[in-house]
């Protein structure tokens, strides 16, 4: 019999998760007493004590480091509160799409995430923590503020201290807990549940025509020692016959190998340099979580995010799935390019602008409102999940390229003919201070928002711009009404072109300054 004791502890102020979860510096969960401990309980204690027993819990993480105490503690913290039954992926790992997956296909009560994404890791790195809801989804606002609101008051957490579970071997093991029934803990094979559904999704023989036929094309793909390694490895090689020797930084650290786990153009130069060199057709590199994406072709020649969840909805009926549920929708963040409006014009599809936020797609995903969506941070997606998935985004332009049989510049260049051309760029300014970045936002909103800056001229160079509009976006939620404001835009007369300041998820913090016409 397992026995459940009660720790006595202290609540912090600061544990209030957005739509990417809780993160912090490493240090911050391995020197504050209880941190991480206080914050599990806070989520846990989310859970309606009813639906603990029968439910189920998805556990998993991108392999970073601190990744394995956290499991240790969710396990023991989630006996002492009466969960019935957790899933965990065999070593801990999981990539978020493939815990969203998993949520959905066993009906779960949810999951938790550990992960910062795109962030560096390693001890002196960031950690993270996410709860997703039923839906597979991240939890709304609403969740998040009511586990924020616990965790300002937490006065003490249950925990198992002596239940011990080897995360290493599937197969499940069950525990009797003092007061509850037993809880089950079930350790699983952490690909197979995600590949089951993509090959619902795509169709294989194509795919592996495409790579590993008589005339196939030769991919590199990085996983940039993140989550997504043991997935390229099982699915593109194993399954679809890709060369084993174009699948790079499959095995998963805690350090990322030292990098920062981030597919752009310069935290993926390995990539760039390698595509450049032209014995590649097609490129991809992929985040510490898998859930982002970067599509590059021969010789380098890259696919800005505006572009490819564009080029994803210009061809979307090459993929089996949209030819079976049809195309509801398409959907942006706001700060991304209007490449996709183009498409959704010419097509007569529903288009939706939503603020920075998975979130905000998820909602139009469950009233059945939209089927592809991408933000400009590398992250595209569709309502095969409520997350988004760098591994599908490049199955998709697989199944494009096998479609067409054109290489990925070709393809790009007849939809620029076709729809037009949107010019993107996004800056990033990483590690700086906080309060500085947030004061020079506050500056400029100021200077934005003052009545004389519409209808002001610029010049660079021969060319001069009219400012015609400066507002505060604002997003009113289609689904349940929900208003959500606070991305600054800014156009003018001749290109439309919009600049969108914001805050970052990188715990040193950063600002992203996206433009675009």
């Amino acid at each position: 019999m397992t026995k459940i004791t009660v720790v006595k502890t202290k609540a912090y102020p600061d544990q209030k998760p957005g739509t990417s979860g809780l993160r912090k510096r490493v240090t911050v969960f391995q020197t504050n007493e209880h941190y991480a401990e206080n914050f599990i309980q806070s989520i846990i204690s989310c859970i309606e004590p009813a639906e603990r027993q029968p439910g189920l819990l998805v556990v998993g993480g991108d392999g970073r480091f601190f990744m394995k105490d956290a499991i240790k503690l969710i396990i023991q913290i989630a006996a002492a509160n009466g969960i019935g039954h957790l899933v965990i992926g065999q070593n801990g790992i999981m990539s978020t799409p493939a815990v969203s997956c998993v949520i959905r296909k066993l009906k779960a009560v949810g999951g938790i995430i550990l992960t910062a994404s795109h962030n560096p890791g390693g001890p002196t790195g960031d950690f993270g923590i996410k709860y997703n809801i039923a839906s597979g989804g991240p939890a709304p606002e609403g969740i998040t503020d009511k586990i924020f609101q616990i965790s300002k008051s937490l006065t003490e957490y249950h925990i198992c201290p002596d239940l011990k579970v080897d995360i290493s071997k599937i197969g499940k093991q069950t525990f009797e807990v003092d007061t509850f029934k037993p809880m089950t803990v079930e350790i699983v094979d952490s690909v197979e549940s995600y590949a089951e559904m993509l090959r619902g999704i795509f169709d294989f023989n194509a795919l592996k025509q495409l790579v590993s036929g008589a005339n196939h094309i030769k991919v590199r793909l990085d996983a940039m020692h993140g989550v997504v390694g043991p997935y390229v490895k099982k699915i593109v090689c194993e399954e679809l016959g890709a060369a084993a020797d174009g699948a790079f930084n499959c095995v998963p650290k805690e350090d990322f190998g030292g990098h920062h786990p981030d597919p752009n153009l310069t935290y993926a130069s390995d990539l760039v340099n390698a595509m450049k060199g032209g014995d590649y057709d097609l490129g991809a590199a992929f985040d510490g979580d898998g859930d982002r994406n970067m599509v590059l072709g021969k010789h380098g020649f890259f696919v800005n995010p505006s572009d490819s969840v564009a080029i994803i909805a210009a061809n979307i009926t090459c993929i089996p799935y949209f030819q079976k549920t049809g195309v509801k929708g398409l959907a942006r963040s706001m700060p991304t390019s209007g490449a996709l409006d183009n498409v959704a014009k010419a097509l007569k599809m529903n288009l939706y602008e939503t603020p920075t936020g998975w979130k905000f797609f998820g909602n139009l995903m469950d009233a059945g409102k939209l089927s592809l969506c991408g933000e400009e941070s590398f992250g595209t997606g569709s309502d095969h999940i409520r997350e988004k998935d760098g591994l599908w985004a490049v199955l998709a332009w697989m199944s494009i390229l096998a479609h067409r049989k054109q290489s990925v510049e070709e393809i790009m260049k007849d939809h620029w003919n076709k729809f037009g051309r949107n010019f993107f760029t996004r800056y990033d300014y990483e590690e700086v201070d906080s309060d500085k970045a947030n004061t020079m936002i506050k500056e400029l909103e100021a200077k934005m928002f003052d009545k004389s800056f519409v209808g002001q001229k610029f010049s660079s160079g021969d060319k001069s711009y009219e400012v015609a509009v400066s507002d505060n976006f604002a997003y009113t939620d289609p689904v349940d009404g929900s208003v959500s404001k606070n991305q600054v835009r800014d156009g003018d007369k001749k290109a439309s072109r919009e600049r969108h300041p914001s805050m970052g998820h990188g715990c040193g913090g950063y600002n992203s300054v996206s433009t675009c016409s």
